[in-house]
């Protein structure tokens, strides 16, 4: 998950400027005293029955109630591989999962989950039980791919399908810090990368089909044909825009740059060459043919001065979101959310051709600073927070842990 967990004071934020034109928001905590185990992300059902699924680190997901505000929330269980014990380091763990776009017809979704001996992430696809819509078929899983992760952390995990019908997987560079095996650049496994995949077809003796438009596709010298972009450190949290089908991906940074990527076919976002704009090795060149973030911001006053947008304000690893498409705050409508996982400040940006056009920090947490591990979006467009609260005894929240944006 994210590659840093540790505090930092809200002093970071001094200084901050925001553009006008972005609103302030405010957090309503929603589905108060429902017990949740390290949210990660939440999930419409595409079949217009508005229930909305929470996925959690521990290995569950959970269908919410379709009252936000019930006095006691009731825990609906869908799915559960707990006793597999996908969660036994920091950044493993059920970490993604999507509904297919016919999941209404065929009742099947996919999910993103560690596994040891070998250590390695594993996508496989379940169906739902055929006797019970609101039970997954523990016994249905079909296994689509399984690759090595050397390390723990950098594990990425989020998976979102596109307005194409393929499933996109973002995954981290493997881990430890640096890239020290140059995973990221290696066209030749599934490490650093964002893949795409057809899970309605197969090619040769894979369990899924390799789209014949993937940019590397049909490359006979060892190169996967299912990635569709690649130099990425650790994607955080990616989705497409409802209205345009752009992808955003946040990337977390190594030791002083956030970004936040446009994210097109073959391209290559130059980690671990560089960190966001900035050179990361010493001997590395000045200038490649890398694709630069829309925004970037700095981890702590002292390279303020090197950042390309000045005045966003500091963090430490990035959690990304969505563009968001709702109608409780039309003046938010057309710009990215993000936040940060440590300070918990969330953020918003305008693009246009891929450059920011205007940017702000809509909210900075006072008090007790939520860790935001997750943003998530319901059917109508409206976006949540998934903070990380948890009782360390219990490791669940009683007083409830997903908050909603709303006016402030």
């Amino acid at each position: 998950m994210q590659s840093r967990f540790f505090s930092v004071g809200l002093s970071l934020a001094i200084g901050l400027t925001a553009v006008a034109e972005l609103p302030k928001v405010g957090l309503k905590p929603v589905w108060k005293g429902l017990e949740t185990t390290r949210p990660l992300w939440l999930e419409t059902a595409p079949d217009g029955s508005g229930r909305l699924f929470c996925l959690e680190q521990g290995g569950a997901i959970i269908i919410l109630p379709s009252d936000k505000s019930a006095a006691q929330p009731k825990r609906e269980v869908f799915f559960d591989i707990s006793e597999r014990k996908p969660w036994r380091e920091n950044e493993e763990g059920l970490l993604g999962m999507a509904f297919h776009p016919k999941f209404a017809a065929n009742g099947k979704f996919y999910v993103y989950y560690s596994q040891q001996k070998p250590k390695r992430s594993v996508v496989s696809e379940f169906t739902v039980a055929k006797a019970h819509p609101n039970r997954a078929d523990m016994k249905s899983e079909r296994v689509l791919l399984e690759f090595p992760q050397p390390y723990w952390n950098h594990n990425g995990g989020v998976m979102v399908f596109g307005p194409d019908g393929k499933l996109y997987v973002a995954s981290g560079d493997g881990g430890k810090a640096n890239d020290p095996h140059d995973n990221a650049q290696n066209l030749t496994n599934l490490l650093g990368k964002i893949f795409r995949i057809d899970v309605d077809a197969r090619t040769g003796k894979l369990a899924y089909g390799i789209p014949a438009d993937n940019p590397f596709a049909g490359r006979s010298d060892g190169t996967r044909g299912e990635i569709w972009a690649y130099g990425l450190r650790n994607v955080w949290r990616m989705s497409f825009d409802r209205a345009t089908g752009d992808l955003w991906a946040a990337d977390v940074g190594q030791n002083k740059w956030e970004e936040v990527n446009l994210i097109t076919r073959g391209g290559n976002y130059g980690w671990n060459i560089r960190e966001s704009f900035h050179k990361f090795k010493e001997d590395s060149p000045a200038k490649g043919d890398w694709i630069d973030p829309v925004i970037e911001y700095a981890h702590h006053a002292g390279i303020e001065k090197e950042c390309k947008f000045p005045g966003h304000g500091y963090g430490v690893s990035i959690t990304g979101g969505y563009v968001y498409r709702g109608e409780a705050i039309p003046k938010l409508r057309g710009a990215y959310i993000y936040g940060d996982f440590t300070t918990g400040l969330i953020f918003a940006v305008r693009q246009k051709d891929g450059k920011a056009t205007e940017h702000g920090t809509i909210h900075q947490q006072t008090g007790k600073v939520y860790q935001i591990a997750s943003f998530g979006e319901d059917a109508a467009g409206e976006l949540y927070l998934l903070p990380l609260v948890a009782n360390p005894a219990t490791k669940r929240d009683p007083a409830g842990s997903i908050l909603q944006l709303v006016v402030e």
